[in-house]
């Protein structure tokens, strides 16, 4: 699902809202959800599962091309990790149609 879909589901599911309101709505969680990842804190969405992200520490590693040792810094990369809930819901054990 793209971002637009999900847009046109959010305004399906709340026809009192303007297609405007649903886009400022998205945005806003959007982009709490990005703020708060990027200050280093988990974002936790019951149901469906928690954002967190980690550190990488820093590193030395190889060109590739050249075999160069290549001083790589610190990282910060994000995880996701599902639900029981949603977990459940993609390993149903009834077929698909």
């Amino acid at each position: 699902m793209i971002r637009s879909e999900l847009l046109a589901k959010l305004r399906q599911a709340n026809p009192h809202l303007s297609a405007l309101a649903a886009e400022k709505a998205l945005d806003t969680i959007l982009d709490e959800i990005a703020e708060t990842l990027s200050q280093g804190h988990r974002v936790e969405l019951r149901g469906f599962g928690s954002f967190f992200s980690k550190v990488r520490v820093a590193r030395v590693g190889r060109n590739p091309r050249t075999g160069e040792p290549v001083e790589v810094p610190p990282k910060r990369h994000m995880h996701f990790r599902a639900s029981r809930q949603l977990l459940e819901r993609l390993n149903c054990l009834t077929a698909p149609d």
